[in-house]
């Protein structure tokens, strides 16, 4: 006998329901306090003291706006800002499309397709202090690259001018994280029906047309989440920049958190650097509310 949702059997009763969500709330009280503790309370009271000179020593001092009038009128502000969107728009142009070509190239192997998943994460599990050497080998201007290059009668190329620095960054950024991006398109790939490709190959398509038609059209979520993933991920980029370049030749990779950090640890302006970081928190809430309501309308239309 068929059992109907609408049964007393069906529901189960108050007092049960309630001592469920007791349970699982006990179980969540853990998590909800580290989560608390490390990541509200600290976002708290960046903005607190974005109001503050702060002083560790002889205590705090209520400042008010002064903070912030300070960083609008600093001129390394607006060219971090420029920096920053530079180096997001070159890593979406350059960088964005690798791991998804990659994933695709990976799906249409016969052969091999394990070891071509391992040898692409391979860049994901190198320490940085290894990387960022490597890397500053490779750019040297008697290293590999350009000894290749000599080799083969080319010039040698100038990966840390101003005019080549982001362009450099870029290229270590992307073969460093395209393989865990990889691995996730190759997940989605995985997930879209093989029924798609049987129909358009009886139909007569092609591995472009398959690509154009059935694979990208089914990854479009997947894109959409990974590529605002990178631009908030890209926005606060400051590692490879302080390693590789610290911010130069004259700031031209003087990204804004980079310029965050030095406030902070460099000249011990916490004030200044929580209100900086209270104007990038403010601009990432705004984009990713804008971003929501964009993906919720596309998906209704």
């Amino acid at each position: 006998m068929e059992l109907q949702l609408d049964s007393p059997i069906a529901k189960p009763g108050l007092r049960k329901r309630t001592r469920w969500y007791f349970w699982g709330m006990l179980f969540l009280i853990p998590e909800i306090v580290i989560f608390f503790i490390f990541l509200w309370v600290p976002i708290f009271k960046g903005v607190a003291y974005s109001f503050y000179n702060v002083d560790f020593v002889s205590g705090n001092t209520f400042v008010g706006w002064q903070n912030y009038d300070e960083v609008l009128s600093n001129p390394d502000f607006y060219t971090a800002i420029k920096n920053t969107l530079v180096y997001m728009g070159l890593a979406v142009l350059i960088g964005f499309w690798v791991p998804i070509a990659m994933a695709i190239a990976v799906s249409e192997l016969k052969w091999f397709q394990g070891p071509a998943r391992i040898v692409g994460y391979l860049p994901s599990i190198i320490p940085a202090i290894v990387l960022y050497g490597m890397w500053q080998w490779f750019y040297d201007p008697v290293g590999p690259i350009n000894s290749f290059l000599n080799f083969i009668g080319l010039p040698s190329f100038d990966f840390y001018s101003k005019e080549h620095a982001v362009f450099s960054l870029i290229i270590l950024e992307t073969w460093q994280n395209f393989g865990s991006a990889t691995l996730i398109y190759i997940a989605g790939l995985a997930a879209i029906p093989r029924d798609l490709y049987e129909a358009s190959e009886l139909d007569g398509a092609g591995v472009w047309a398959r690509i154009r038609y059935v694979t990208l059209p089914s990854l479009k979520g997947l894109i959409l989440l990974l590529l605002v993933l990178q631009l908030i991920a890209t926005s606060q980029a400051f590692q490879s920049q302080l390693l590789m370049f610290g911010g130069g030749p004259d700031n031209a990779t003087l990204t804004y958190l980079l310029l965050t950090t030095r406030e902070a640890f460099t000249y011990f302006n916490f004030g200044k650097a929580s209100a900086m970081g209270v104007i990038m928190f403010i601009v990432l809430v705004v984009f990713s509310i804008l971003t929501i309501k964009t993906r919720k309308g596309g998906d209704e239309a």
